[in-house]
Parts: C-alpha cells; sequence; structure tokens
C-alpha cells in the first residue's frame, strides 16, 4: 500500500515541516507587513512633524520643534523603509525582466513596492531563493516601525550559544528562526529555543 501524504520539507522561513516551500502562516505574516508598511511609513511621517493645539484648538506648529527620534528618521529617509521594500520589489522585477517606475518620492516608491511585492508573493514564496531574508527583513522593518508609533519596547533578546560553533546569537520568542553569522548554522523556532543560555555578550 502506497503513502499518497504530501512529502513534508522544512519551510523556507522557519523551518518547520511544511507542504508548501513556505508554511501558509509565515506567508500571511508576509502579506500583512506588506499591507501595514506604507500606513506604518505615513504615521512615522506625521510623527516628525509634531504639533499643538492653540487656544482656539487649531494645531500651530511649535516655534521650536520637538527634538526627533534617530530611529524614526532611520526609517522614514531613503535606504530606511524604502530601503527594504524598495529594494526587493526592484530584484523581484529584475529577475522578472519587468520595468522598474521612475519615482522619485520615498512614499511613492514604498507603495510601489509594497504592491508588487504582495501581489507576486505567492510566486516568491515559491520560487525566490532568498525569501527567508525576505521575510527577516519585513518583520523587523514592521516591527520597528509599530514600537516607534506605540511605544512598545522591543522584545526582551536572550543570549545562546550556537550548537556548532559557539557563536553567541541572541533570539527572541517573536523570531521564526535564526542563521548563525560565524557558522552559517540555521535553527527553527523551536531549535534556537533550546539553544543553551549564555551571559556573554553577543560578537
Amino acid at each position: 500500500m502506497y503513502d499518497d501524504a504530501p512529502q513534508l520539507e522544512p519551510c523556507a522561513v522557519c523551518d518547520k515541516p511544511s507542504r508548501d516551500r513556505v508554511h501558509r502562516g509565515c506567508q500571511e505574516r508576509m502579506a500583512e507587513a506588506l499591507r501595514e508598511l506604507p500606513q506604518l511609513y505615513r504615521q512615522l511621517g506625521d510623527a516628525l512633524t509634531p504639533g499643538r493645539r492653540g487656544g482656539d484648538g487649531r494645531t500651530t506648529t511649535r516655534t521650536a520643534p520637538l527634538p526627533c527620534s534617530l530611529d524614526t528618521l532611520d526609517l522614514v529617509a531613503r535606504g530606511g523603509i524604502e530601503g527594504v521594500v524598495g529594494g526587493w520589489a526592484r530584484d523581484l522585477c529584475e529577475r522578472e525582466r519587468w520595468d522598474v517606475p521612475a519615482y522619485q518620492s520615498v512614499q511613492a516608491i514604498v507603495d510601489w513596492a509594497c504592491r508588487v511585492l504582495a501581489a507576486n508573493l505567492t510566486i516568491i514564496c515559491d520560487e525566490h531563493p532568498a525569501v527567508r531574508e525576505l521575510a527577516d527583513e519585513l518583520r523587523q522593518v514592521s516591527g520597528q516601525a509599530r514600537r516607534i508609533i506605540t511605544g512598545e519596547k522591543p522584545p526582551i533578546r536572550i543570549p545562546v550559544a550556537c550548537a556548532d560553533c559557539g557563536h553567541i546569537l541572541r533570539v527572541s520568542l517573536d523570531m521564526d528562526g535564526i542563521r548563525c553569522g560565524h557558522c552559517q548554522a540555521q535553527y527553527g523556532h523551536a531549535e534556537m529555543l533550546n539553544l543553551t543560555p549564555t551571559r556573554r555578550s553577543a560578537a
């Protein structure tokens, strides 16, 4: 009697056994980040122009603007959110030989890039060799933007030792997995949480 059940392989993003190259849950988290990032970008831009209510209820500009967070500036400037989604969208267009529009504003590039990546996310998850890196960068940049907007503290990262080479990695519960930058060993979510904690600082 033959077993017709689909062969399970490690998910290309989280390494958990999966019937698809990328888990549906992993793909949906990527899609959610792409849906959120254009609005998060706008909210971060609003945070860079603080105002106050005057006595008549109208918003007035402060004569001495409040200092802005450098993290916020990094995300809204060229190379921040735009650098992440724009870079991946241009990479996809080059791979597929599609034209890249000559948008000038950072916001327009963010909007376009998120649309392109979201519309082709199934193809990316099925075929792109660097889908894990894309998922990691989307999670990091969207999480950073949300924390700035809401004031939420970043997740605590625990130093653990790589089982293969002893290099110190910093992991947190919100991570799908981690790759050792020293020996390139790859750990899924459950595997990384089982690594030995250490008090040494990450190199």
